[in-house]
């Protein structure tokens, strides 16, 4: 069971995520909240300290704290899986693959997944949806030797990740994300339900194991009314590069 001052900093992170404090906006004073959280003041200090290590809340105005992000960052899981990521907002996430085989690696694959070219990799086209309503398609090509696992996973699982989770015990550790955005094409409009030409949210990922093994890359559309991508940054935390375009 959590500590209080744990459920309390939790309730305030989602009262920020609903904009009920929104950025630049004061939080109420430690007496204010001690008394309607029915805690002492010490409790308060602890929940006010963890929001204020996750960015989220700055220094004081007089008794008070400063909103400084709407939202809290996401998990990497969140940001990993999609799934998670809707179950974190209360959406229902689904998943329907539109095509999948194996092919031999090209050069670019051979690259990301750190094999040798012409080995057997896994292409999986699948659509993703929000409440039913497609908003990402994305193509992966899988390392071959999770290719198997992957390539039994029935067609509308919702989450392959917590699926590999099961089956294989594989976890996710870290990816790297280049965002930017492109053009649809023809297939990326009629499986998105938008025009084409239109604007979409491209992200680039490459994910591994723990050990620094490449799982998968991909190239991930969403539809730019459905989806954006927000980030916080600080004087002493800054995970944001900015790059030329490739």
């Amino acid at each position: 069971m959590a500590a209080r001052h744990e459920e309390i900093a939790d309730e305030l992170r989602r009262a920020i995520d609903r904009e009920e404090y929104t950025v630049g906006s004061l939080l109420p004073t430690e007496s204010d909240l001690a008394a309607h959280y029915g805690v002492s003041r010490g409790t308060v200090r602890q929940a006010v300290a963890a929001l204020t290590a996750e960015g989220l809340i700055g220094s004081r105005q007089g008794a008070r704290r400063v909103v400084l992000a709407s939202r809290r960052s996401q998990s990497f899981a969140e940001l990993r899986s999609f799934a998670e990521w809707a179950r974190a907002m209360g959406r229902e996430a689904t998943g329907h693959v539109v095509a999948q085989e194996y092919r031999p690696a090209t050069k670019e694959d051979a690259v990301r997944l750190h094999l040798p070219e012409r080995t057997p990799v896994l292409h999986v086209l699948r659509v993703r949806g929000l409440d039913g309503e497609p908003v990402l398609l994305e193509r992966t090509v899988y390392a071959d030797w999770i290719s198997p696992a992957v390539h039994s996973i029935e067609p509308d699982c919702p989450s392959v990740t917590q699926r590999l989770f099961e089956d294989t015990g594989l976890v996710f550790a870290y990816g790297e994300h280049i965002i930017d955005a492109v053009a649809a094409g023809a297939q990326d409009a009629e499986l998105l339900g938008v025009r084409r030409a239109g604007p979409l949210l491209r992200v680039r990922r490459v994910t591994t194991t723990r050990e620094g093994r490449p799982v998968e890359w991909s190239d991930d559309r969403y539809r730019s009314d459905a989806v954006s991508f927000s980030v916080h940054n600080s004087i002493g935390n800054n995970a944001l590069a900015r790059k030329t375009a490739e």
